[in-house]
């Protein structure tokens, strides 16, 4: 995706004037946009604009002629020949096409729509290229969500973001930090604390969280014609969890594609549910937002509501467990899984009309796509867990108030689903009985599977390690899963995410104790509220919003540390370090 230029000089200067001009562009943006008050003349600012874009146009024809291959130049920018061709009809026709408009009318909204584009294409563009550079992706993975959610949390904090008089940095962090990690723990009330463009920012903060911006800038860099790198299409390889390079640009295509198609089947299923308790809705024609919100926030197992009592308003309602539960474990499967069974499902359908059309090609057509063992043992996890945490809720619950009622099936069955990923809730969490709470605790402590947007130590790692004692007590020399040995270092990658999240937990519950304490909450409840953090889940039992300032931060790190997973820090760490090239004698040891 690198383009050969002539003089590398002049490339570093440009984009070093690239990067300038971006970040004026986003402070006019947010100086027109994000403030009450006018901070400059907006005449001032709409000047800037077409300066930006004066300057956009010369620094495409200084890179056309610095290009070594100008065929390749124009064959990456192809896109922006006719932007600028239609920036410069309505600049030039404005008064004969709109004779009815004021000429500012059409301009600027047109240079606003070409600076935006600009914007978008060159940070996510960069996004790529930064994730790529350097010895150590890893770590440059988590600066990238550090500097996403920096970002917004500074959105978050402009005046027209909020209802609030103001909204404080640790607050504004919180929320960004929840949305960014798809926790959904929250300070204040995201539905009522937050106008319509805050609202907004969360929601672009779950999806680039949940799917990762390098992917939306790898799917932005596919959709343009531009060829990825080797370097980036390893570095994609390690944020999908891809096997070969070959199947790269595929799998981004699947899972922008997926994403795409999910939610928004999602958000066209969950239209009518809001109609049935009305009254809670701020507005009628916010439906359509609602939905989408929802739908994103569920399918990123986000939890994220924009109702200040998540989904109990609509405990009654078979959209929470027709749309928003499947959604839930769509997005806990892993796009691996989803891309595993979508590839086997069209084998069997392209061979199951190939024989019908043609008897003749069954010899030839080879043999069959088989579901890979990754598949098999997290469909058989997930299953496994939603129907034992369903039955364990329905036995260990007893509400004391009748309304409630979540000894109920489809209210267990709803809880034992978004435990372990989402964080939306159907009742009162912080009435539950402490059976329950334990139950749901041991979920958000499991998690999803390896590859989507949840939390925990997964489910992989929970049946190796189930396998391990299996295999210990039969005295198999091996770990097997489905008639399939696993090799031993994977065997020891699941032992140190699960000891790494253990220890984990236990430090950040002690910090919290430790901030928190004389506050009137029991060990329980703050151990739920660490492991809601750590799990990326976002249930609770009303612990944060009444957290310190020193407790909140503990809760951030908390999230973040869930979202990017404690091996993958821990690889960041040492990802330098050279592994030894020798061993030293065995000598046998008493254990147990």
């Amino acid at each position: 995706m690198k383009l050969s230029c002539k003089h590398k000089q002049v490339e570093h200067w440009v984009m070093g004037f690239n990067f300038i001009a971006t970040a004026a562009v986003i402070a006019i943006f947010v100086m027109l946009y994000g403030f009450d008050r006018v901070v400059l003349p907006p005449t001032v600012l709409h000047v800037a604009e077409v300066v930006l874009c004066f300057y956009f146009f010369a620094e495409k024809i200084t890179r056309f002629f610095n290009a070594e291959s100008k065929r390749q130049f124009l064959r990456f920018n192809w896109f922006e020949i006719p932007l600028l061709l239609v920036l410069l009809l309505i600049a030039g026709g404005a008064d004969r096409w709109f004779p009815l408009l004021d000429r500012d009318v059409v301009f600027l909204p047109a240079v606003s729509f070409y600076l935006v584009l600009q914007v978008l294409s060159k940070v996510c563009l960069g996004m790529v290229q930064f994730a790529s550079t350097g010895k150590n992706p890893t770590l440059g993975l988590i600066i990238l969500f550090i500097i996403l959610i920096c970002a917004g949390a500074g959105m978050l904090m402009l005046p027209k973001a909020h209802n609030l008089e103001t909204m404080s940095i640790t607050d504004a962090f919180f929320t960004a930090t929840s949305a960014t990690c798809v926790t959904g723990l929250i300070v204040v009330d995201t539905g009522k604390d937050f106008t319509l463009m805050g609202q907004t920012i969360i929601l672009i903060l779950i999806q680039l969280g949940g799917l990762g911006i390098v992917v939306f800038g790898a799917v932005l860099a596919l959709l343009l014609g531009q060829a990825l790198s080797v370097k980036e299409s390893l570095a994609m390889q390690d944020l999908l969890s891809t096997r070969t390079l070959r199947n790269i640009s595929m799998m981004i295509g699947f899972v922008f594609l997926g994403t795409v198609v999910i939610e928004a089947i999602g958000a066209v299923s969950l239209m009518p549910m809001w109609d049935t308790v009305p009254s809670v809705l701020p507005h009628p024609d916010m439906k359509w937002f609602y939905s989408v919100f929802h739908s994103v926030s569920a399918f990123c197992n986000a939890g994220f509501s924009l109702f200040n009592t998540s989904l109990i308003d609509y405990k009654t309602s078979f959209g929470v467990y027709t749309v928003i539960a499947p959604l839930i474990i769509l997005g806990g499967l892993g796009f691996g899984v989803l891309y595993n069974l979508t590839y086997v499902a069209m084998d069997r359908m392209k061979r199951f009309f190939r024989r019908w059309f043609n008897p003749a090609s069954a010899l030839t057509m080879g043999m069959p796509r088989r579901i890979s063992l990754q598949t098999k043992i997290v469909l058989s996890a997930s299953l496994i867990l939603i129907v034992v945490g369903t039955i364990l809720l329905m036995l260990f619950e007893r509400c004391p108030s009748q309304t409630e009622h979540c000894g109920q099936f489809r209210t267990a069955l709803f809880q034992s689903i978004t435990a372990r990923t989402a964080g939306f809730n159907t009742v009162n969490i912080g009435v539950l009985s402490e059976a329950s709470k334990m139950v749901m605790m041991l979920l958000m402590f499991i998690g999803g599977s390896p590859g989507s947007t949840a939390g925990g130590i997964k489910t992989v790692t929970l049946a190796l390690i189930i396998m391990v004692i299996y295999a210990t007590l039969r005295k198999r020399r091996e770990v097997e899963l489905f008639k399939r040995s696993v090799r031993l270092v994977v065997v020891g990658r699941a032992i140190t995410v699960m000891m790494l999240f253990a220890g984990l937990l236990i430090l950040m519950t002690m910090l919290l104790v430790l901030s928190e304490s004389g506050r009137g909450w029991s060990l329980l409840d703050l151990a739920f509220e660490t492991t809601s953090a750590l799990g990326t889940v976002g249930l609770s039992t009303g612990v944060t919003p009444t957290l310190t300032i020193s407790g909140k931060w503990i809760i951030i790190a908390t999230m973040l540390i869930g979202r990017l997973g404690p091996l993958t820090l821990l690889v960041g760490l040492t990802f330098n370090l050279k592994p030894a090239s020798y061993d030293y004698p065995t000598e046998l040891l008493m254990v147990g």
